[in-house]
């Protein structure tokens, strides 16, 4: 069964798209099949992964409309190990109408029990907003990543959302694990780096990780031309941080992460063409 992580956070700006497709794209270097799922009507990991509408099939609005297979929706990517799932909302009718779908909070944790399976991780990037498709997210998930930029505002956004965990529990009777606070776009020496640290220490000292993304231009060049960091410059700092951030991750799930030799067709994982 696999592990299903939210990456989310309250505000725009943090890194959580770059961190969701290139942390599902080190988790798949690293042997683990990888389950990559848009929640965001921006639709930004797929435009980070190389998919434009030409290319999409499918995806999580047909999905939960229940008009296409969640297994019609998985689109193969470049790596072997990692599937994606789009969020192919074209319009504002389409977004709408997702948005209302979303208040099923159980929804996506039903639609993903047959499918998790044959993954061993799955990772949903989440809007900025916590009401609708990201509550259905969390609601889905084992587990939250929190990507943080260093500053006062992501401070506050890191408190609402440790605060919504709890409504979330309070309502749904439902514990969402913290995964983790990853500090991102980090900027070591500086004071405004080092006073958010030194809040994030005392306030929730035991989910802090100890990887870092540093600030690195490469990975919105990576973005820019559609393809993971590690394929497009895998030597580059930000690069070398999401694989070790990957890592710090599996040495917390060994027992889920081990490494499959032979990757199934779609048809043998899911019992279905296409």
């Amino acid at each position: 069964m696999a592990r299903t992580i939210a990456v989310a956070l309250p505000k725009g700006g943090v890194g959580k798209t770059t961190t969701a497709v290139n942390l599902a794209a080190s988790l798949a270097a690293e042997g683990c099949r990888t389950l990559l799922i848009d929640m965001d009507p921006i639709g930004s990991s797929g435009v980070s992964l190389g998919f434009t509408s030409s290319t999409v099939t499918a995806g999580i609005y047909d999905v939960f409309n229940f008009v296409t297979a969640f297994p019609k929706a998985v689109h193969h990517t470049e790596l072997s190990t990692l599937d994606f799932v789009p969020c192919n909302v074209r319009t504002i009718q389409h977004e709408e109408r997702i948005v209302r779908l979303a208040e099923n909070r159980t929804l996506l944790r039903n639609l993903l029990r047959p499918i998790s399976p044959h993954y061993q991780y799955v990772i949903l990037d989440c809007p900025p907003v916590l009401r609708g498709l990201c509550t259905t997210a969390l609601a889905a998930s084992d587990s939250v990543l929190i990507p943080v930029r260093a500053g006062h505002y992501g401070l506050d956004a890191v408190d609402k959302l440790f605060s919504y965990l709890d409504w979330m529990k309070e309502v749904t009777g439902r514990t969402v694990a913290v995964e983790g606070i990853l500090l991102t776009m980090h900027e070591p020496h500086t004071k405004v780096t080092d006073i958010t640290i030194r809040e994030l220490t005392a306030k929730y000292r035991g989910h802090l990780l100890r990887t870092m993304i540093p600030r690195n231009t490469v990975l919105s060049e990576a973005s820019f031309f559609g393809k993971p960091v590690m394929m497009y410059h895998d030597k580059c700092s930000g690069s070398e941080a999401y694989r070790t951030l990957a890592r710090e991750l599996i040495m917390r799930h060994s027992a889920a992460a081990q490494p499959s030799p032979l990757r199934p067709t779609l048809m043998e994982r899911f019992g279905t063409e296409g």
